[in-house]
């Protein structure tokens, strides 16, 4: 079988998300016939039909659908590769971190001081996102991440884990159930819950939260309740309350990098925050605020 060019994955990621070959078109910068031909071309180097060109909208073959995940996950690791390569050879070495802000569980500033004291350490970079840390570890924009799990797909990904917490519904003073002393997932439902970027919904109907101030104001607002890590109660704003949600399940905030780095700055880096996270001790479940 001929190899299959990066050119023509892309081609064909772009009309299997938009379903559509002119909106795929206009989405390269390139005009409708040869984007045909590619795809086509691409048929035929692997032998099976990607998309159905039926008289009703293009769809996806069961073929199509796995070379859409496969595809995706290809072009991100190419990303990736040339985007550490071209920052392997910066003058000024640097070690990008990816978090969600306020997402360190307190742990940051110790672990960036053991860092320091580490021969292989080099500066640090922190760059904040609320929904594409993996996203962004994954195409190679940032060379280690503080996700949380189970909420993150961490397919690819090796990590150590650093802090387990428990978890919190986040309220506005005047909301019903801001004076109890803790509540259960039930008390929740028919609440709206907001919804994270690059992250199932799981019956979430709210809007959609792209950074901590939103966050806080939607639900100063009364517009939305939000059930977070516990370590949120020392980002709270004055009109805020944190109660603890005695039944939903624990988070793991997880340091995650590519299973395949091989950088003695980012193994570095790993040992300093599992000290730091060893020496840190386990908080209880503090009254509500």
């Amino acid at each position: 079988m001929e190899p299959v060019e990066t050119r023509e994955l892309a081609y064909f990621v772009a009309v299997a998300e938009e379903l559509h070959f002119g909106r795929a078109a206009r989405r390269l910068g390139i005009a409708q016939p040869p984007l045909s031909r590619a795809i086509r071309q691409l048929e035929r180097r692997l032998g099976v039909t990607l998309l159905d060109r039926g008289s009703g909208p293009v769809a996806l073959t069961a073929a199509g659908q796995v070379l859409l995940g496969e595809g995706k996950v290809a072009l991100a690791a190419v990303a990736a590769a040339v985007r550490r390569t071209q920052r392997a050879a910066r003058p000024d070495p640097r070690l990008v971190l990816a978090m969600k802000p306020g997402g360190d569980g307190n742990l940051l500033p110790g672990i960036l001081a053991a860092y320091e004291r580490m021969p292989e350490a080099i500066p640090v970079q922190v760059v904040c996102s609320f929904g594409e840390r993996a996203a962004m570890l994954r195409d190679g924009r940032a060379d280690v991440a503080l996700l949380y799990r189970p909420r993150e797909n961490l397919t690819g990904f090796a990590t150590e884990e650093l802090l387990v917490e428990e978890q919190v519904v986040v309220l506005p003073h005047g909301h019903r159930l801001a004076g109890r002393a803790a509540v259960s997932v039930a008390d929740l439902r028919g609440e709206t819950m907001p919804r994270w970027p690059h992250l199932p919904p799981d019956g979430a109907d709210g809007p959609e939260v792209h950074d901590a101030g939103q966050l806080m104001q939607l639900i100063a607002l009364g517009q939305v309740v939000a059930v977070l890590p516990e370590s949120v109660r020392g980002q709270l704003r004055h009109d805020l309350v944190c109660v603890p949600v005695i039944d939903a399940p624990a988070t793991t905030l997880l340091l995650a990098w590519p299973e395949a780095a091989t950088s003695l700055a980012l193994a570095a880096f790993v040992r300093a925050a599992a000290e730091t996270a060893a020496r840190q001790p386990a908080a209880p479940f503090p009254a509500p605020v």
